[in-house]
């Protein structure tokens, strides 16, 4: 079905560049083709919404729901983070990082276990041992892979207690303790079979890329033929460039997978609540948890005072697992570039054609905004006696940061719809790929 979708998003762009009626040639033999075409602003629009459909819902790669979330729980989820997508897409980047780095470090420290170096023989059914094959044959490697790493991180195991009931979603530490103990055994489950639940592939996700690339080369001919840029497609633009880092750290973790490995508690002498503590912490947000739009910030980059049960599945914008300093450094100093360069990219537009003075403004002081913001509240970090200020003073100050930012953001989606209701004549121009290719 991923990939079905992939198909149609990749025709459809291939669709809105074909030549159009009112065709405008340029030089007088009318045996040569036109180098520019006219477009409408259905083509305008449907192209740059298709770009960020995959974007923002393509390019997502969420954790493993709960076996007790139902399918509407799911979908809200699903719709919560292509929302914080479209408000902060450097957001989504910098938790892909965040992820890729995780899944290097657990990716060496389960190499260095042991425990999943060893291949082991695969079982012949019943009506196969009969036919004669070699030990070779019949040998799956095991190997701890980076896709085994994304898959534990995004609660890809799922410990079953005694009664052969869901008890608790393993994260990287938990597996290994337990496996160490004898506890359980140690998960065997491939790559390839870990591929095998994921909903996309090389072809799907090339497929996205092509489409988001196709969009970016149609922008890139039109600066190089002095053609307007609408905003809606230099808004595009600012997406486009993060979904090719997202999908670049995200390459190897599995798409939608729906169900976890289960790994069985095998242990007499002891049960799973002697080894698994999954008490919260204090909330310091109280009922408000919901309300705070830095919540998910603050899961993101490990903050010891957010409760994060992880009972039967692994927290969105989840930051338990602990880095290495410099990668954190690396980390915070990425999310920072990332939020330059899409606000940077909005610059474009700087001296774009608006219908009114006063649009121009708004669009010029948003884009500073949602550039600005981020480093600010990065600044704000490195005020003298931080640790004196109280932490309800901080959460507004931080609060406050989010708020600007998402007012910011809201400003420049609707004005990137508003501004199509008046636009100049260049802009309905477009370059007609035929003219490129030689003629006998």
């Amino acid at each position: 079905m991923h990939l079905l979708l992939c198909i149609f998003l990749h025709l459809v762009g291939v669709i809105q560049a074909a030549p159009t009626t009112n065709s405008t040639a340029t030089t007088s033999d009318s045996s040569e083709a036109p180098l520019f075409i006219t477009r409408t602003l259905w083509n305008i629009i449907s192209s740059c919404v298709l770009t960020l459909f995959a974007c923002i819902y393509s390019a997502i790669h969420p954790n493993i729901p709960s076996s007790k979330d139902s399918a509407l729980r799911i979908l809200r989820r699903r719709l919560g983070i292509m929302l914080m997508a479209l408000i902060a897409p450097e957001l989504i980047v910098t938790w892909a990082m965040r992820q890729w780095i995780s899944a290097r470090q657990v990716t060496k420290q389960f190499k260095e276990s042991g425990y999943f170096n060893v291949p082991q023989p695969q079982e012949q059914s019943q009506n196969h041992r009969s036919i004669e094959a070699t030990p070779e044959q019949y040998v799956e490697d095991y190997t701890w892979t980076q896709t085994h790493s994304f898959f534990v991180l995004m609660g890809g195991f799922m410990l079953y207690d005694a009664d052969r009931k869901p008890y608790h979603t393993l994260q990287p530490d938990q597996l290994l303790k337990l496996i160490g103990a004898g506890c359980i055994d140690a998960p065997t489950i491939t790559e390839n079979q870990i591929r095998d639940r994921s909903k996309g592939n090389v072809i799907s996700k090339g497929l996205i890329i092509l489409q988001v690339a196709w969009f970016v080369l149609q922008l890139i001919t039109r600066a190089i033929h002095h053609l307007e840029t609408t905003q809606l497609e230099a808004g595009t633009l600012a997406f486009a460039v993060l979904n090719f880092l997202t999908y670049a750290v995200w390459w190897n973790k599995p798409l939608d997978v729906q169900c976890p490995h289960p790994v069985y508690w095998k242990s007499t002498e002891s049960k799973p609540g002697d080894h698994i503590d999954d008490v919260p912490q204090a909330n310091p947000f109280g009922i408000f948890e919901a309300l705070i739009p830095v919540y998910p910030l603050f899961e993101l980059i490990g903050w010891r005072e957010i409760p994060t049960s992880r009972k039967l599945r692994v927290p969105t914008f989840d930051g338990s697992i602990e880095v290495e300093e410099s990668d954190l450094i690396v980390l915070l100093f990425a999310g920072l570039l990332m939020a330059t360069i899409f606000g940077g990219i909005h610059y474009m537009a700087w001296f774009f054609a608006f219908p009114t003075h006063r649009e121009q403004a708004l669009w010029r002081m948003s884009a500073i905004a949602i550039t600005c913001t981020p480093r600010l509240g990065f600044l704000s970090g490195f005020v003298p006696n931080l640790d004196r200020i109280p932490n309800v003073a901080w959460i507004i100050v931080c609060v406050s940061y989010v708020m600007l930012y998402i007012a910011a953001r809201a400003i420049l989606l609707v004005l990137m719809f508003t501004t199509l209701r008046d636009l100049p004549p260049d802009a309905y121009k477009a370059l007609s790929w035929t003219s490129l290719v030689p003629h006998l």
